[in-house]
């Protein structure tokens, strides 16, 4: 399933760590974060808790970025 997000983002660089680390995640498919349009795409495998898997993504932005604010569209 996927799922569309507005995150506020710094940096690229930042954007592209959180990219990385969001992926690496059980349950994610993919996870694009784009610095220009302050969006952040998940692709969710079924079956699992979307928020939960919100609670872990936000915690790896904010490690990476404390200010970060994830929201949805």
């Amino acid at each position: 399933m996927k799922k569309s997000y507005k995150i506020n983002v710094d940096c690229a660089n930042c954007a592209n760590l959180m990219e990385n680390e969001i992926s690496k995640l059980t349950g994610i498919n993919s996870a694009t974060v784009n610095f220009m349009t302050q969006k952040i795409k998940l692709d969710i495998q079924d079956g699992v808790d979307v928020e939960e898997i919100i609670a872990k993504v936000t915690d790896i932005c904010r490690d990476i970025e404390p200010e970060c604010v994830i929201s949805k569209c």
